[in-house]
């Protein structure tokens, strides 16, 4: 056996110097008290470091979004934890290793580069002519207006005349009055996974943007861009002012809906709005979808582009290929009568035109809706929803000649990209078609062949169209204002009236959506398609016939909603997508984590086992384990500080455990190297020890052959179960313990677990702390262990956390009893779920086993 055991088989082996004097036994006891001390703080950190690497992880790998403010967290936090370490360390071991300090800070100098913000400068031009801009400068005035620029400046195409206010005048802006560094700090101490707080941080920092006056400078610059569209579009030309933020276009984020725009604007009113465009930044719809998406918000340049307005007769949106079948011919256009914008916010159903590529194109289906109001232009409001007229109401909006002329700007649009096309329009009052967005369209994720419909299962609701495609199922709940959004449970079906935008932010919590009125053109049905939540769209009556309805099964694909959880449809569904991967966050966490987690040193025994190959922040803390074991045994035994460890035994029996006694755990003075179970004095020790024991354990449980297969994997791809090799599987079992405090840190099979509790008089003072963590199977049957270790430990008062196979569990605040009740709970979990997770998957297996632990659990109380 490798390390600590050798080392120490050595010294029990060898010649004892002589018992010291009281009076140096007394100080040797005093420096090992001190000792002790800093080795219970080493080991604290060091779980705590291996919590935040497991949380990082988890991270990486899981479905929760997160931002640079978890990133730049977390990287902190471990490596104050590592810091903390290795100076306990240095302690224990007199500086020996103090060239750790130097490797501590060469990793983490390698990591700073992926936590720095991307943000550009300020020094370029405040504003810039439409027509000068392009593709090349989409890091100056954003995806959208870039692209704009490029159309105008490369094929002359007609787009409205205008300017983009920069991202050099967005910074300018922030600049003036020290507005970020107010907005970071801000960002920072919101805890970003509440909804609540992030609506009420969304409305401090708009108000904080409106409340900023705009530099001079960028002032003059406005008005002055301004004047000179008076030249080209007339004196008093009102304006549409639309958001363009830098990387809207990243990763294939649409960003659909998540800033505002405004629509006819007069010219006293440019410069606030201009404020109110760039507060949208912080609207709590574009701050989720960030988050989600793992965008920094650093990184987010707030451009707008300032364009003459089109008081359009109709308009929509066009797509170059069908969202839901993107390897398809045809071209998609929705249209209104009036302004565009009833498309794209979902407030009522547009008609939607087919047409099929070709020379010519042919318009190959016509589905009329009925559209009794539309958006125009009003000198009074900007823009007001108004009656049509008659008979106009189910009239197309567009004539087929008009459709066509858009199919094949959409058609064009995605040959000089390159991709596929989302693009919106207006038909001018000459009866032109003006461009105003052009953008590319992402696929859904659709599967090659939807499953039929399931004609047995009973049918809640049917119809509508599908925006999103896929099945899900939840509990269904209706929103209709923002408390309902406020209370929006995980993983429940979103039902509303609207397809509105501003029910972006509960996506990615939404197991499905299904909403009366809105169309696959929409924001919202973008957003679904992106973070793949099915959507069904436009259905009538399904307010009131899903709210209250309990648990539903919404296929979206047949556009069907079952009551109750089909089984039969879900088990037809894809995995989950991870939106993070791929993202500016998710890259940089990426980064910094290969700096941190992975562990390179196993061995303590080779040759490179040193701090100069100390290569993470993981290897620091594995070094510091390993010799920080040795130190304190070590030292115990040179000192010829008798019984500085003792091993446990029962009665005539030598028991797999040692045992350090911080200062009063036993009854009293023990001689020899030997303790028995009956001289602990420590409550918390005997408690653990009580569950340890209470029942025998019966041995592993019958694992299949897939378990079986699962655990021969595990320890093929698993290093640290190759038994020739020294690792932390072969760490001792040993309890640190005083009368009112126990520690175990122990191997239990193949799985990690550490036991720390505090019970004494004094409630507030006493606690019970849980680390699980391993086993030999695979990862699922390793993650399903400790989901029922959780369960167990949940219906006990523990909090309880669960990440990859990592069980993290406490408790404070019990009496005594209680508390050490708690404790022997835990001694029996750390017994009876060794090699468990070979088992996992097999309920005939686990079912009974689980009711047979539950039922001795129940027994051991008192």
């Amino acid at each position: 056996m490798a390390g600590i055991f050798r080392a120490l088989g050595d010294l029990l082996r060898g010649s004892r110097p002589e018992p010291p004097s009281p009076a140096r036994l007394e100080a040797l006891r005093a420096g090992y008290r001190a000792r002790c001390e800093s080795f219970r703080r080493l080991l604290a950190a060091n779980n705590a470091a291996l919590d935040i690497m497991a949380s990082m992880e988890e991270a990486l790998r899981g479905q929760k979004p997160f931002g640079m403010t978890f990133v730049r967290g977390q990287c902190a936090r471990v490596a104050a934890n590592v810091f903390q370490i290795v100076r306990q360390l240095s302690i224990l071991a007199d500086g020996r290793y103090d060239a750790l300090f130097e490797r501590l800070k060469a990793i983490q100098a390698a990591v700073a580069p992926h936590l720095e913000s991307r943000s550009g400068g300020s020094g370029g031009p405040l504003v810039l002519p439409l027509a000068e801009t392009g593709v090349h400068l989409a890091d100056e005035v954003g995806g959208k207006m870039s692209s704009l620029g490029e159309i105008v400046r490369r094929l002359g195409r007609r787009i409205p005349p205008g300017f983009a206010v920069t991202a050099s005048g967005y910074r300018r802006f922030m600049e003036a009055s020290d507005l970020q560094a107010e907005i970071d700090r801000r960002i920072q101490t919101a805890d970003a996974s509440r909804l609540d707080e992030l609506f009420a941080l969304s409305s401090a920092l708009q108000k904080l943007i409106l409340a900023a006056p705009l530099p001079g400078d960028l002032e003059r610059a406005i008005l002055e861009a301004y004047r000179n569209l008076e030249t080209q579009a007339g004196e008093g030309v009102r304006v549409a002012l639309r958001s363009s933020a830098v990387g809207e276009d990243a990763l294939g984020a649409s960003f659909a809906g998540q800033y505002q725009s405004e629509l006819n604007v007069p010219a006293d009113e440019i410069l606030e709005t201009y404020k109110e465009i760039v507060a949208s930044k912080y609207g709590l719809t574009a701050m989720t979808y960030r988050l989600t998406r793992g965008i920094p918000d650093e990184d987010v340049a707030m451009c707008v582009g300032c364009m003459a307005m089109v008081g359009a007769e109709a308009g929509g949106v066009a797509y170059s290929r069908d969202p839901l079948d993107i390897r398809g011919g045809a071209v998609v256009v929705n249209a209104v009568h009036g302004l565009p914008k009833a498309v794209v916010d979902g407030s009522f159903d547009p008609d939607v035109f087919l047409v099929e590529r070709g020379e010519p194109m042919r318009l190959a289906r016509a589905e009329v809706a009925d559209k009794p109001t539309k958006y125009v232009c009003d000198p009074a409001q900007g823009i007001a929803l108004v009656d049509v007229p008659p008979g106009e109401a189910g009239a197309p909006s567009l004539s087929e000649a008009q459709v066509l002329e858009v199919a094949a700007l959409a058609a064009d649009m995605e040959e000089f990209y390159g991709l596929p096309q989302d693009i919106e329009f207006a038909l001018a009052p000459d009866g032109g078609i003006v461009l105003l967005q052009s953008r590319p369209l992402h696929e859904s994720g659709r599967r090659e062949e939807a499953a039929p419909p399931d004609t047995r299962l009973p049918v809640l609701l049917s119809g509508g169209t599908t925006a999103a495609p896929g099945v899900g199922c939840g509990p269904a709940f209706a929103v209709r204002k923002d408390a309902d959004a406020l209370r929006f449970p995980d993983g429940a079906v979103l039902v509303a009236a609207q397809a509105h935008p501003r029910w972006a932010p509960l996506l990615s919590r939404a197991a499905a959506v299904v909403c009366e009125a809105g169309s696959a053109a929409g924001h919202l049905a973008n957003v679904a398609r992106e973070y793949g939540v099915p959507a069904l769209l436009g259905v009538a009556g399904a307010l009131e016939a899903l709210d209250g309805a309990g648990e539903v099964t919404v296929d979206a694909d047949n556009r069907r909603v079952h009551p109750g959880r089909a089984e039969e449809l879900l088990a037809l569904r894809p995995a989950p997508r991870n939106l993070m991967e791929g993202s500016p966050v998710h890259a940089a966490l990426a980064g910094a984590c290969a700096h941190i987690v992975p562990l390179n040193l196993i061995d303590p025994d080779a040759p490179d086992f040193t701090p100069e190959h100390c290569r993470t922040l993981h290897d620091v803390t594995r070094f510091c384990h390993e010799k920080s074991v040795r130190e304190m045994f070590l030292e115990g035994e040179q000192a010829g500080l008798e019984g500085f460890s003792k091993q446990l035994t029962c009665g005539k029996s030598k028991l797999k455990y040692w045992v350090i006694d911080l200062e009063d755990g036993f009854d009293g003075p023990v001689e020899g190297r030997f303790v028995d179970i009956a001289r602990i004095a420590s409550g918390p020790m005997r408690a653990l020890w009580r569950g340890m024991t209470a029942v025998p354990w019966a041995g592993p449980p019958a694992a299949d052959a897939r378990g079986f297969l699962a655990v021969v994997a595990g320890a093929a791809s698993n290093p640290e179960l190759e038994p020739t090799v020294a690792s932390a599987f072969t760490v001792k079992n040993y309890f640190m313990i005083s009368k009112e405090f126990c520690n175990l840190q122990s191997r239990f099979g193949f799985h990690f677990c550490t036991v720390e509790a505090q019970a004494g008089d004094d409630p507030q003072e006493n606690y019970v702390s849980f680390q699980f963590k391993g086993g030999a199977a695979d990862l699922p049957r390793r993650r399903s262990r400790a989901l029922l270790v959780a369960g167990l430990l949940e219906e006990r008062d523990f909090r309880v956390e669960v990440r990859e196979d990592a069980l993290f569990a406490r408790l404070e605040g019990l009496d005594q009893a209680a508390t050490l009740d708690r404790v022997a709970v835990l001694g029996y979990v750390v017994i009876h779920t060794r090699q468990l997770d070979m088992a996992m998957g097999n309920e005939a297996v686990i079912g009974p086993l689980r009711e047979k632990m539950e039922k001795d659990i129940a027994g051991l109380s008192g």
